[in-house]
């Protein structure tokens, strides 16, 4: 049993979580299902299978060549090099150790980075995710700052479900006691390393997880609050729960979600 509150954060009726929230934390499931998570949204890539290769050299090792082109006896490497006249002559390509040759080893675009999971241990990931969204300790190690929060986990009614305006839904939060949490996210860094010249050159923090039952206006309404995000409970997943596969983080949920989520069993 937990507590429902209203929108202003008083205390409105208690109801209960359901079977969904009292599976055993399994962090090598979370861990397991979240890397194949992350390994399915892999795009394939791969090197030009003639990269390196567009060049007019070549080996000329024999001795029954004219004797100007010949590379027999000569103090040199015996590699593919352009032939010919002009500033290239001699010039070595299309082997790896060379300027402008090809990759020893290059990525494959036909490489498969699919992974699977039996679906009665990634169902019992999800589960464990859910139970561990209710375990205080695990939140707080998280780095959830939920000093001021009244209790884990926060069910809310379904009014909450409406609201249009972002500055009613920061309201509703602080009426909660999550200012420490909201100030908390509003913080970015810039990205170590060469990750910051490719489209992503802030770390930002990961905040609280609102789950709703159906489509509905909060989903606009919560856009723009840094770190939050909504999810319908039927599409709740693993990762979500757990960003990082690390379980425990700290959930907000609906009347109708909680419903929704325990008819997923």
């Amino acid at each position: 049993m937990t507590n429902l509150y209203f929108i202003d954060g008083k205390k409105k009726k208690t109801v209960e979580l359901g079977k969904a929230f009292n599976y055993k934390l399994r962090e090598d499931l979370i861990k397991r299902a979240v890397k194949i998570s992350q390994a399915n949204r892999r795009q394939k890539y791969g090197a030009n299978e003639i990269a390196g290769m567009r060049t007019s050299a070549h080996y000329h090792g024999s001795g029954n060549v004219y004797p100007r082109a010949r590379m027999a006896g000569r103090e040199m490497a015996r590699l593919p090099r352009i032939h010919g006249e002009g500033p290239l002559m001699f010039v070595v390509r299309k082997v790896p150790q060379a300027i402008k040759g090809r990759k020893a080893h290059p990525p494959k675009s036909e490489k498969n980075f699919i992974k699977s999971m039996n679906k009665k241990e990634k169902k019992l990931a999800l589960f464990s995710a859910i139970s561990a969204s209710k375990n205080k300790e695990l939140i707080f190690k998280r780095g959830h700052n939920i000093e001021k929060l009244k209790e884990v986990p926060l069910v809310l009614e379904d009014n909450f479900e409406t609201l249009t305006k972002t500055k009613k839904v920061t309201n509703t939060l602080r009426n909660l006691g999550l200012d420490e949490e909201l100030e908390r996210t509003k913080k970015k860094k810039i990205r170590a390393g060469i990750g910051k010249t490719r489209g992503r050159k802030y770390r930002k923090k990961k905040g609280v997880l609102i789950v709703v039952s159906n489509k509905c206006p909060l989903q606009k309404a919560a856009k723009n609050i840094p770190g939050l995000e909504v999810k319908l409970a039927k599409n709740l997943d693993v990762e979500k729960l757990a960003p990082g596969a690390v379980p425990g983080r700290l959930t907000i949920w609906t009347e109708s979600s909680l419903k929704e989520v325990n008819n997923r069993l």
